[in-house]
């Protein structure tokens, strides 16, 4: 379901090879490989999404505390009472939906964990799922895990740099299928999902009965008018969606690995099946501390949402200024350009992702990502380019600096 990495064979039948073969054809990830060239060549890396920045010295002050206060033993299963009751109401506060904290949220290993669980425990071999492509990498090696089958929807870009999905490409998908899995903001594209795109999404999962794992960990990171719209609070869609989220992507602390699966007593108990024989609990001392945050960010959430939009307008000026094509995200952590006269300008025909990704880190020092490696179809995204901006003012300015010499 993978491309092979830059410059390696395809996946190999060689039987001394001890990877299981539901997981062979995935090799290294795209980010692994990236960020070994982006060191080797001395380049700034604006391919890992991830910030270079940490999250606001208060809650920091909060893990430490709870680290010395203890206890440092194993947290609940599910997550503990307090972490789970603020997730619980600030779920209601935002959505005007009831939320049980003791049956319908549980505690992860990050959202990465989440959706492994969410796999596992509620998908059997042969299931189909609609996935939409670009997609997080981990979806279709998480669906390969479970034995179930992907069926992939595009996203494709648009002339001025928005993406869209085709209609009757989505229903036909949506016909035989168990699940769906829906990304929104959306990585890779930056795409907040409009009102009438989820009510046409919600339609058809109300038909064809499916369960929705919905992806929502970029939901406090959106920009300028957009909004997010949660797929749980359209008609009929309570008791068929499990909604995921990210603690790392709100505070600016991915490294704690806090996530959530908030749903129904029913899809939430297939979860925590999984879940418990994953990772069974998260860090008791980083759960204390992220319940506190939870119920009162200090101002954190939309002091993060301003400084990321900055940084996203100053990318996406230096890149338009570079002959790139985009339309300015609406949410998330990603760029995802058209490069095809910046190709045709250095001499790279036809225009590559790969090609182009290597002549970057190569000629002016910048890593980004070759998008082909979140298509099954590659050929939707062999003309774009992903490029991270959630990084320091320093890091953004060096690497506009080095974009220029193209």
């Amino acid at each position: 379901m993978h491309n092979p990495p830059m410059n390696a064979p395809g996946p190999s039948n060689d039987r001394r090879s001890r990877t299981a073969d539901r997981l062979r054809p995935f090799g290294t990830t795209i980010f692994a490989e990236i960020t070994a060239r982006a060191v080797e060549t001395g380049s700034v890396n604006l391919g890992q999404g991830m910030p270079d920045f940490d999250g606001p010295g208060w809650l920091l002050d909060l893990a430490a505390e709870a680290l010395r206060a203890g206890p440092n033993q194993y947290a609940p299963m599910a997550g503990l009472p307090e972490l789970r009751r603020a997730l619980a109401g600030r779920w209601a506060g935002r959505s005007g939906l009831a939320c049980d904290p003791d049956a319908e949220v549980t505690v992860t290993s990050g959202c990465t964990e989440a959706l492994a669980a969410c796999a596992l425990g509620l998908l059997n071999p042969g299931d189909r799922v609609v996935v939409f492509e670009p997609y997080y990498d981990a979806y279709p090696a998480d669906l390969a895990l479970a034995g179930a089958e992907a069926v992939f929807v595009a996203l494709r870009a648009q002339a001025d740099g928005s993406f869209v999905f085709d209609e009757a490409e989505l229903r036909s998908a949506c016909a035989g299928a168990r699940a769906i899995m829906v990304n929104t903001p959306h990585n890779p594209t930056g795409k907040v999902f409009s009102t009438r795109e989820l009510t046409l999404i919600a339609s058809l999962c109300v038909e064809h009965d499916l369960i929705v794992l919905s992806d929502e960990v970029y939901e406090t990171l959106v920009y300028g008018g957009a909004e997010h719209v949660r797929l749980a609070t359209l008609p009929g869609m309570r008791d068929r969606t499990i909604t995921l989220g990210s603690f790392g992507k709100m505070f600016s602390v991915t490294g704690w690995k806090i996530g959530w699966a908030i749903g129904p007593a029913a899809l939430s108990a297939a979860v925590r099946g999984a879940h418990q024989f994953l990772t069974f609990a998260v860090p008791t001392a980083l759960q204390r501390a992220a319940a506190s945050a939870i119920e009162d960010d200090r101002g954190y959430g939309d002091e993060l949402r301003a400084r990321l939009m900055r940084s996203r307008d100053r990318l996406s000026e230096a890149l338009r200024a570079t002959g790139f094509v985009l339309d300015a995200p609406e949410g998330g952590y990603f760029i995802l350009a058209d490069h095809t006269a910046v190709c045709a300008r250095l001499g790279i025909e036809p225009a590559d992702d790969r090609a182009l990704c290597a002549h970057l880190m190569e000629t002016v020092g910048v890593a980004t990502i070759p998008p082909t490696a979140f298509y099954r179809h590659p050929q939707h995204g062999r003309r774009l380019l992903r490029f991270s901006f959630c990084k320091s003012d320093e890091v953004l300015a060096d690497a506009i600096e080095r974009l220029a010499k193209l």
